[in-house]
């Protein structure tokens, strides 16, 4: 099974995968960090769209491989190119998404990682849903509101696991 969250910088997909992670306990699942996953290639991408389109042809491709393997994957990463998602529908099976659905303006005021603070001061210039338009995922099959509180994301981690363990 593969679990794929999306959502823009700091919309709560890795605490949200996390959570995942802790209540569902049956088996080992892997857990796939969009930015962590950067580090595995001695983060040698910027975050320019092409580079970014290059790391998501890398993620989708190697979460294929895994889930041939029967391995269950939480994948939490932007994923802001729907070729790749549809990608993943086609060529994953058991492949669920969830799009994390949380206000920009929300997200600015919240900065959980900096950076759009960062992008505010000119110190980074290339942020998804800022100056690089953010493609919602068109056929999510759970779209969460996270315009609330941490304890209300997780609230949905009892919904997904059903999920995992059909």
């Amino acid at each position: 099974m593969v679990i794929w969250i999306v959502g823009l910088a700091g919309s709560g997909k890795t605490t949200l995968a996390k959570g995942i992670i802790k209540k569902y306990n049956k088996n080992k699942i892997v857990h796939i960090d969009g930015d962590k996953f950067r580090g595995l290639f001695d983060n040698d991408l910027g975050h320019s769209l092409k580079d970014r389109a290059r790391n998501a042809r890398r993620i989708s491709k190697f979460v294929g491989f895994l889930s041939k393997q029967k391995i269950n994957i939480v994948v939490s990463v932007l994923s802001n190119f729907p070729f790749w998602l549809k990608w993943n529908r086609k060529n994953i099976k058991n492949y669920y998404e969830i799009f994390i659905d949380t206000p920009l303006d929300m997200l600015v005021d919240r900065d959980s990682k900096g950076i759009y603070g960062k992008y505010k001061k000119g110190e980074i210039s290339e942020v998804a849903g800022m100056d690089i338009e953010f493609h919602k995922p068109d056929k999510a099959d759970l779209v969460i509101d996270n315009s609330k509180s941490v304890e209300d994301l997780l609230s949905n981690t009892e919904q997904i696991v059903k999920v995992l363990c059909t």
